[in-house]
């Protein structure tokens, strides 16, 4: 009943009360890899580095490239402020490019419990993600977190620009429980309802 209380809350906009901020908030940042990777670090760059610290970036083991872009970017656009706080996990992907749906049942179920201690010891209180399935088992934990009370972890999920006309397999669940699911393309926010178009980040 606590899990269907919140996904209406989420699809009617229904917002709660809460207390004045004075601190960060601690910000997980699913990274997928490629494309992916280079959009999720270019909306990085429009956020105010003081009120997203620390940043935990959650990337799949297999992703040989984006750590180096993480580490540049922090190096370039955070560095000035001195808080560039952040550090590094990874997590077995959940999903591969090609891979049968069948399969990934298994992989998927195996990233969530690799990834349920890490989250019941970071506890961010925000995520954001752009997909691939890396971030699925990630916004499931936290969710059912938020159900069991032990945090209140508000989910944002940015849409790839290659996603034009129908949502991603990661955005169409998504789309289900995340707080807020922005995308790239007007016609994503035309067809679907709960979307907010921001324009295209790249």
């Amino acid at each position: 009943m606590r899990a269907v209380y919140i996904i209406c809350s989420i699809h009617k906009g229904t917002k709660t009360a809460s207390a004045k901020r004075y601190h960060p908030l601690k910000t997980a940042v699913i990274i997928g890899s490629g494309g992916h990777t280079t959009e999720i670090l270019k909306l990085l760059q429009n956020l105010n580095s003081v009120n997203y610290s620390p940043r935990i970036y959650i990337m799949a083991s297999t992703d040989t490239s984006s750590e180096v872009k993480i580490h540049k970017t922090e190096e370039t656009c955070f560095s000035h402020n001195g808080l560039n706080s952040y550090e590094i996990v990874k997590i077995p992907r959940s999903r591969s490019v090609g891979q049968m749906y069948i399969s990934s049942v298994f992989t998927t179920l195996f990233a969530l419990l690799v990834s349920l201690p890490i989250m019941l010891k970071k506890r961010p209180e925000v995520i954001i993600c752009n997909g691939p399935g890396t971030c699925i088992p990630i916004c499931v934990i936290a969710f059912m977190m938020r159900v069991l009370y032990i945090t209140d972890t508000k989910i944002v999920f940015v849409e790839s620009i290659c996603r034009v006309k129908t949502l991603s397999l990661s955005g169409k669940i998504l789309l289900l429980f995340a707080d807020i699911v922005l995308v790239q393309w007007p016609k994503l926010k035309e067809r679907y309802r709960r979307t907010t178009f921001i324009g295209r980040l790249t």
